[in-house]
């Protein structure tokens, strides 16, 4: 069974925009995972990051088209096979395929996809 695992959403001012919800829900941070790209915290069942406009080119998603991507979705797998699977899967589900499986600086195993709409999401195998 899959799960929402992370929502992220980028912003001009990553820091600030994180410390508002940080302070504003007492939010505890992921410490491991800060860097100048990304700030996480822990919110009970699913996540919440904070992600750099630097993101958008390390994620592959600078082809934003007349919008610019706002939020990113990340739903988690159980195991790296199953990022591959539900990665071809969603693309004869619609989908389009952003980035293909990899392995991120962070430890994780994820692809990157855009849904029938266009909106940005991940799935992801990791820590």
């Amino acid at each position: 069974m899959n799960s929402l695992f992370y929502v992220n959403i980028f912003a001009r001012d990553m820091v600030a925009l994180a410390d508002f919800y940080q302070r504003l829900f007492d939010l505890e941070e992921i410490t491991v995972s800060r860097s100048e790209y990304f700030i996480g915290f822990e919110s009970g069942g699913c996540c919440i990051g904070f992600s750099s406009q630097a993101a958008y080119e390390l994620l592959a998603l600078t082809q934003a088209g007349s919008q610019t991507d706002t939020v990113l979705t990340t739903f988690g797998a159980s195991s790296r096979e199953d990022v591959d699977a539900q990665s071809k899967r969603a693309v004869e589900l619609g989908g389009m395929l952003v980035k293909a499986p990899f392995e991120t600086y962070y430890g994780w195993y994820q692809s990157v996809l855009r849904d029938p709409e266009g909106n940005p999401f991940r799935i992801n195998h990791g820590a």
